[in-house]
């Protein structure tokens, strides 16, 4: 029996009506010639798919997880044509074109571009972004279901299971989650079986000073609070009920100053001990709730942030966990995997997944600074009524996104 191509879905979700031009206002036609040159990817001859168009081909892949390449392809460059040649005749590319074309590109432009422009967004008027001077962030990491062939199995392995191993090898990922955006950045991937520890490692580096970052007890450790405070951040992580955490001096709010140390050894020796400020607390009349609740601090003083505040607030941690579902059920669609074939083209898809959520809540940030909204009150239904009124601007425009909103337009300054 021949195979029907999966064609794009009756009825309206918000990845239905991002057109490419929502996508290229986020991420500008020169930002990506621009990735494409430093990465040597840049097309030298003329092709039916041009590496840039490449690009946004792959970003669209996330939207429309569903659809077949072919149907995907054919949505995208009916929309596109300023991409190409305007009075040039569209060609929609075989599904052995559209593999060359995304080989030849590989991963590292997705994950270049994405490192270059998927960063926070959240300004002073951004409701619910911030803590006092602070800008809220969490850290956490999940994994995602790639395709079941050789390579990916070889590459990315699979978690056992009670029969055996699970149905498809999978990839973790950690990321840090602007709270009040849902925006995802500084994500790192690798295969199943390496430690949510490692990849946090290589994430840490993208806090900046005036961040307030939060994590779960599975994130702390010595070497990692080190490594996270000494970008200027300040950090609010959970921390084990049993941790050995003397106390050293009461505070007014009920906190208390105590030590961290790399091991016993050394705090026997009361030697590199990094002060911290441990908060415990309990939830009343909270089912399934834990006897106790640990947080430590980097912030010291309680006058700058007292511990019922910053108890209430860890709890905040828990938007990522929301995110991650956006990113896992509403976007990629629920028992669905990411559908490349070789490990290089599941590296260059789950960065394109990444970038096709920042646009979704890029824009979703817009329609909230114009309804003077928190963005966590916008559900993904409001957004689609969003973008469904704005669509008619974002119809035909030039590859500088900018030129195409009108003087005044709060998308300007947003």
């Amino acid at each position: 029996m021949a195979r029907t191509l999966a064609e794009l879905p009756a009825g309206s979700r918000i990845t239905d009506y991002i057109s490419l031009g929502v996508i290229a206002k986020f991420f500008p036609v020169e930002k990506i010639r621009e990735v494409l040159e430093q990465t040597h990817r840049a097309s030298i001859r003329e092709r039916d798919l041009p590496a840039h168009v490449v690009v946004y081909y792959v970003i669209a892949l996330a939207l429309y997880m569903r659809s077949s390449y072919r149907e995907v392809l054919r949505c995208l460059l009916e929309g596109v044509q300023w991409l190409l040649d305007p009075s040039a005749r569209v060609k929609v590319a075989g599904k052995s074109g559209i593999s060359q074309a995304r080989s030849r590109l590989g991963a590292e432009p997705l994950k270049k571009l994405y490192a270059a422009v998927v960063a926070p967004i959240a300004g002073k008027r951004t409701k619910g972004a911030w803590y006092r001077q602070w800008r809220l962030v969490s850290l956490d990491g999940s994994t995602l279901d790639v395709a079941d062939t050789a390579e990916n199995d070889q590459d990315f392995g699979r978690p056992g299971s009670s029969r055996g191993s699970s149905a498809f090898p999978k990839i973790r990922f950690v990321a840090l989650l602007e709270n009040g955006t849902h925006v995802l950045w500084g994500a790192h991937m690798d295969r199943y079986a390496t430690d949510e520890l490692t990849l946090a490692e290589k994430v840490i580096p993208s806090l900046r000073k005036g961040m307030l970052c939060m994590a779960d007890r599975f994130f702390p450790g010595y070497k990692l609070w080190r490594t996270a405070a000494n970008t200027g951040a300040d950090l609010l992580w959970r921390t084990r009920q049993n941790a050995r955490l003397d106390v050293e001096k009461r505070l007014p709010d009920g906190s208390y100053l105590s030590r961290i140390y790399a091991s016993t050894k050394d705090r026997r020796k009361k030697r590199n001990g990094i002060m911290v400020r441990v908060i415990d607390y309990h939830l009343k009349n909270v089912a399934d709730a834990e006897p106790i609740y640990r947080l430590i601090t980097t912030i010291l003083d309680p006058q700058q942030a007292p511990a019922k505040e910053l108890a209430a607030l860890y709890h905040e941690r828990w938007e990522i966990e929301t995110t991650l579902d956006e990113l896992k059920t509403h976007l990629r669609g629920a028992q669905i995997v990411l559908r490349s074939k070789t490990p290089e083209l599941v590296r260059q898809e789950f960065f394109g997944l990444l970038m096709a959520h920042f646009a979704i809540r890029g824009l979703m940030h817009e329609a909230a600074l114009q309804a003077d909204e928190d963005p966590d009150r916008l559900s993904f239904v409001h957004s689609v009524r969003v973008v469904q009124r704005r669509m008619a601007r974002y119809g035909s425009i030039p590859p500088s996104a900018e030129k195409s909103l009108p003087p005044g337009d709060p998308g300007r300054d947003s």
